[in-house]
């Protein structure tokens, strides 16, 4: 039996058994909006722990990571960074959201905000913001996995049709089970791709290197430019501080203003666990130290890759390692892949029903989870479209998806702590900040000190969100208590 198949027969037993776990995810939670979006708020630690790393840590992480190692050496630093450093505001917002929700009954990120600041045009417009941001991150997602599948199949199974398999199997556990198959099949994926990584990351510098210190030694006599922070851009140049840090910093603001993530506020059990888990996030990183060493241990063994993110399937051939770590391998970046492509087909659909058409005409919760589920498929086929354009870097992918969102820290921000903030300051900010990130984003020539487009976006921001909040009437005290101060939860709202 030749090679391909055998590992391509692996693949399928992996994708057999996430679609086992993900459909039975769903049993156990009721037959309702706040079950399809919030899993009933139920999850505990376990489950908010791997739901938060596998969703943050996806394609780009696992194939991307080890290319910007490969091809741009320490730029591929900043995502180390930005995940300790974004997490950490969530230990204060989150509890606060949690409670929130469960009080008021928001179950997505728009409601959150629309709960303070009262517009229509607030929730259609975030919701719009969203999917523009998802759309590139579940392409991100859906390539991701097309390259390894392509890969190690020796092109036996193309990019169009491994992504197509892949998330086939991701649409139909979604639809069924909602959050809760996102929950507990992320579980089983963070586990599996932790693992492979490791296992990988330790044993490819020393087949290739004789270790990690002959390794770097190697790199450092012969390319010492890839070691020195801030690294190269893509076009080998090196990359300004100002290129470097702007990316650390937009990408740290926007971590947790995801929606999918937001939303997973609602999702916890409790605001402890909430609390941990923003603890415990951080040891997820270490996921990254295998895969950067992946990348660099390609450095001086690869002379030149057409596309950079196809380094460690590259190598894993190259290596040639047995048929059943290939596939093994293949299934952990699927793992990297689906783990966070599940949770934005699911926030997606449930962020365009709950913000985009709900405030404007009654819908039945059935009519609601039937819409969500179509949403999900358009937007899966949306992505799959852009997916098959093979040009774009998976890393830059993420990064443009960052400058949207980062947008929708001020009124998150002001929400909680400003008691001055109103509708149309948060209004105009949001408009003004979205408008200069997209005019940054398509004059990049203009950005001064090679600034990331999210950054000058917020720099417009919040002055309009400042001035049009003082130019405007005061929201009533009592409606801002709410939401500047919430009381601590109650036993009865923590058993809803």
């Amino acid at each position: 039996m030749e090679r391909w198949v055998v590992i391509t027969g692996i693949i399928g037993l992996y994708l057999a058994l996430t679609l086992a776990i993900g459909l039975r995810a769903g049993r156990d939670t009721s037959p309702t909006v706040t079950g399809f979006v919030a899993g009933d708020r139920d999850f505990g630690l376990l489950v908010m722990y791997f739901v938060t790393g596998a969703t943050v840590f996806s394609a780009f992480a696992f194939l991307g990571g080890p290319g910007w190692a490969y091809s741009r050496g320490a730029a591929a630093f900043y995502i180390l960074s930005y995940g300790v450093l974004g997490i950490a505001p969530w230990y204060v917002i989150g509890p606060r959201v949690a409670r929130l929700g469960r009080r008021m009954g928001f179950v997505t990120q728009a409601q959150f905000l629309v709960g303070r600041f009262p517009s229509r045009s607030l929730s259609a417009l975030v919701a719009f913001l969203s999917l523009v941001a998802f759309i590139p991150y579940i392409t991100l997602q859906m390539r991701g996995a097309g390259i390894v599948i392509e890969a190690v199949t020796d092109g036996n199974v193309p990019l169009w049709a491994g992504a197509a398999v892949a998330y086939g199997i991701v649409l139909l556990y979604v639809l069924v089970s909602g959050v809760a198959a996102v929950g507990w099949t992320n579980t089983f994926q963070g586990i599996f791709m932790v693992t492979i990584a490791w296992v990988l990351g330790l044993y490819l510098p020393s087949a290739l290197h004789g270790g990690i210190g002959p390794m770097f030694q190697e790199i450092l006599a012969e390319r010492p430019e890839l070691l020195e922070v801030p690294g190269l851009t893509g076009g080998g140049d090196p990359w300004s501080w100002g290129g470097y840090s702007s990316a650390i910093l937009v990408s740290a603001i926007g971590l947790t203003l995801w929606p999918h993530l937001f939303m997973k506020a609602f999702t916890a059990r409790d605001e402890e666990t909430l609390k941990r888990t923003v603890v415990l996030f951080p040891t997820f990183h270490l996921f990254l130290v295998p895969v950067f060493l992946i990348g660099f241990a390609g450095v001086l063994y690869v002379d030149a890759l057409p596309q950079p993110d196809f380094i460690l399937p590259h190598l894993i051939l190259d290596v040639d390692l047995p048929v059943l770590v290939v596939g093994l391998f293949c299934a952990g970046a699927l793992s990297a892949s689906m783990s966070t492509g599940d949770a934005l087909l699911h926030a997606s659909a449930s962020v365009l029903v709950e913000d985009g058409v709900r405030p404007f005409r009654p819908i039945s919760e059935a009519a609601q989870r039937a819409l969500m589920r179509v949403i999900i498929v358009l937007a899966g086929g949306v992505a799959y479209f852009f997916a098959l354009d093979e040009d774009q870097s998976l890393v830059v992918l993420l990064l443009t998806s960052y400058g949207i969102i980062a947008q929708l820290a001020p009124p998150v921000v002001a929400a909680l702590f400003w008691r001055r903030a109103t509708t149309f300051g948060a209004l105009a900010g949001l408009v003004a900040g979205s408008a200069a990130t997209l005019f940054f984003f398509l004059n990049p020539g203009l950005r001064p000190w090679d600034l990331h487009e999210g950054i000058l976006g917020l720099l417009v921001h919040l002055p309009f969100l400042v001035a049009g909040s003082l130019l405007t009437a005061p929201q009533p005290e009592s409606h801002v208590e709410a939401f500047v101060n919430p009381p601590p939860s109650t036993p009865e709202e923590l058993q809803r």
